[in-house]
């Protein structure tokens, strides 16, 4: 980073409003603000991300399942999840969603023991599940079984020795026999036996199968044998089951009975043949982590309910997600030294940091050598310990040696193979880029030589990020650096939102005033620089500011972050709160002098940290490593 030269050395749908589209503070110059506001969702997977909302909606009526959310505030502000689901017992299907009850009946008329729930409900608000069923004599088919008496009483008719049962209390309710042939069955030889479990009485053995099954209704959990064939013909069990929770409650015979009791206990369920076939379960559950916290009927409830915890989610019954918010930022750090022994040190000081960057590769001159500091056990020790090793590339910050090489196309390739098989070789997944102090007039070649190495590096499977300076939209166009462009090219830029005020101000200021770094997102993002492309670098450092006694300026030092507390133990200082960096501003007295600075702690970096997840950015990286004390760490992790 410059700091390393300069500072050290120098449809289920309701109610929604759609926000009004507000622009990012500072406009592109160059053309229409191309800051995404909108992201379309499939469930909880991303799809895309839109200027406009038109765009968005659009595109969202593309995919079933589908919602249109506001980024900064995560507002669901479109969305099409169905407000019917059909099930055929306990399995349901994607396509057995839908926005009408009419088309959900319609799709579980197809299937037989049905049924259709309404979200925004408990338990069903349709079912084919029988009523009825048709037998002729033992025999019965899985389509004799109906619904209504009046329907099962027609197909009946069409069979001799016909009877109907009566699902809900299993009795015979309906026959075609003639008198004469019943009396003819019961004056034949004993064929049915009654059993309640696998007991049976002398008295329980019937030539008619009418008359055995008048028998065990006399008995609970009855059932009856043909003694000659050894089957099954008639069952008196309770076959639905009650639960609450994991608790056994009761058990019926009837569908029907058992939904009227499973309605009166909360967080009940019916169980069938081990098969969970209905339940009175509110549609949209709130995890946090793998902990049920919390169970809505109305999706907005559930998505107002999730927000207020981390590491939360809600999901469907059959544990669909369709909303998380358990992204984390990626955290990045430089090392600014290749040392191996200062990286380990460095990097045991942290907790909950994702990407080191090690200073490993340089342009060593204009005709394209590389030197390489790189050190092959030092990024197997980084790998073994979880990180992703990232080394960075410089051109030693030298304006006059950057443009002769970027007006050597042989040099560029060869600086470029060198450092991608190097890369490749070491086995680290990408390469971040950190060329700086650029002349204006390079912007274009600059822009081919990334493409160049973004690509070479893309076929070796490697990944490019770049840090880019902070900068102004008022000249950024005049500098070196074609965000836009940029941004499309490689795979991160991170935002050098540092240097506010630097070595060289001409008064004092803050490193990096908190509405200023805040800005510099807006700036990219107006440039068309996707959100998951940017990094937010932040300051573990502050200037120290040295002033005469009418204020003007007569030096400045760099502070490191893990040096303030002992610098203002050391002194009388005064704390003021200053609105427009939105930090404190500390001063002292001193041989004459008054030396003030912005401060940069614990509070500063929890507040970088929201000002990434506000604009649902990648990540953040810190400049740098050993600038740092291990308790800021502890901040970091809890808030990334």
């Amino acid at each position: 980073m410059k700091i390393g030269k300069w500072l050290l050395c120098s449809s289920l749908v309701f109610a929604m409003t759609v926000p009004a589209t507000v622009s990012a503070a500072n406009a592109n110059p160059s053309g229409a603000d191309k800051t995404t506001k909108y992201r379309v969702y499939q469930y909880n997977q991303v799809l895309m991300e839109f200027a406009a909302y038109g765009q968005a909606e659009a595109y969202a009526r593309g995919y079933s399942n589908s919602h249109v959310e506001e980024i900064g505030s995560r507002t669901w502000v479109w969305n099409n999840l169905p407000r019917y689901q059909v099930y055929q017992q306990d399995v349901t299907l994607p396509e057995w969603q839908f926005a009408t009850l009419n088309e959900a009946i319609a799709e579980a008329k197809k299937w037989s023991n049905a049924s259709v729930r309404d979200l925004q409900s408990t338990g069903w608000v349709w079912n084919n599940y029988p009523r009825y069923q048709l037998y002729q004599n033992e025999i019965s088919l899985e389509g004799w079984k109906f619904t209504s008496l009046t329907d099962a009483i027609n197909e009946a008719k069409r069979w001799g020795n016909a009877h109907i049962i009566d699902l809900g209390t299993n009795q015979w309710i309906w026959d075609n026999l003639t008198p004469d042939a019943k009396q003819a069955n019961r004056e034949g030889t004993v064929t049915y036996q009654v059993y309640q479990g696998t007991y049976t009485a002398p008295n329980w053995g019937f030539a008619s199968l009418e008359d055995a099954i008048h028998e065990a209704l006399g008995w609970g959990n009855s059932t009856v044998v043909n003694i000659n064939t050894k089957q099954t013909v008639y069952s008196n069990l309770k076959t639905y089951k009650v639960y609450q929770n994991d608790t056994f409650l009761q058990e019926f015979v009837s569908i029907d009975d058992a939904i009227r009791y499973g309605q009166l206990w909360g967080h009940s369920s019916i169980y069938r043949d081990g098969r969970k076939i209905w339940n009175n379960y509110a549609s949209y559950q709130v995890f946090q982590s793998t902990n049920l916290i919390g169970e809505f009927r109305t999706l907005p409830e559930a998505l107002a309910y999730g927000k207020q915890y981390s590491n939360a989610s809600v999901q469907t019954l059959e544990h669909r997600i369709l909303w998380d918010n358990f992204k984390k930022l990626q955290v990045w750090g430089w090392n600014g030294v290749s040392s191996g022994d200062t990286i380990k040190s460095q990097v045991a000081n942290t907790i909950g940091l994702d990407v080191d960057s090690p200073t490993y590769f340089e342009l060593a001159d204009a005709s394209g050598n590389l030197k390489d500091t790189s050190n092959a056990d030092t990024v197997k020790w980084l790998k073994n310990n979880g990180k992703t090793v990232y080394p960075l590339v410089s051109n030693q910050f030298n304006a006059s040696l950057t443009t002769q090489f970027l007006a050597n196309a042989s040099a560029q390739d060869l600086f470029i193979t060198k450092l991608v098989d190097r890369s490749v070789q070491l086995g680290v997944p990408g390469i971040n880029v950190d060329f700086e102090s650029l002349a204006g007039s390079d912007r274009n070649a600059f822009t081919a030589f990334i493409s160049k190495l973004t690509i070479y590096a893309h076929a070796k499977g490697l990944t490019i990020s770049i840090d880019l300076p902070r900068g102004s939209v008022k000249w950024n166009h005049l500098s070196a650096f074609d965000h836009e462009k940029l941004g499309a090219l490689v795979d991160y830029i991170v935002i050098m939102s540092y240097d506010q005020y630097w070595r060289g101000s001409t008064s004092a200021g803050s490193v990096s005033g908190l509405p200023w770094s805040d800005g510099g997102i807006q700036e990219f993002l107006s440039y068309g620089v996707p959100r998951d492309k940017i990094i937010l670098g932040i300051p573990y450092y502050v200037r120290e500011w040295q002033l005469d006694a009418s204020g003007a300026l007569l030096s400045n030092r760099t502070v490191l972050m893990k040096d303030i507390p002992a610098l203002i133990a050391s002194k009388q200082t005064t704390q003021t709160w200053d609105n427009e960096f939105g930090q404190y501003r500390i001063s002292y007295q001193e041989n004459g002098s008054t030396y003030v600075f912005w401060l940069e702690d614990a509070a500063t970096v929890k507040a970088r940290l929201a000002i990434a997840k506000k604009y649902d950015i990648a990540g953040v990286a810190a400049w740098r490593l050993g600038y740092d004390q291990a308790d800021l760490w502890q901040i970091i992790l809890q808030n990334k």
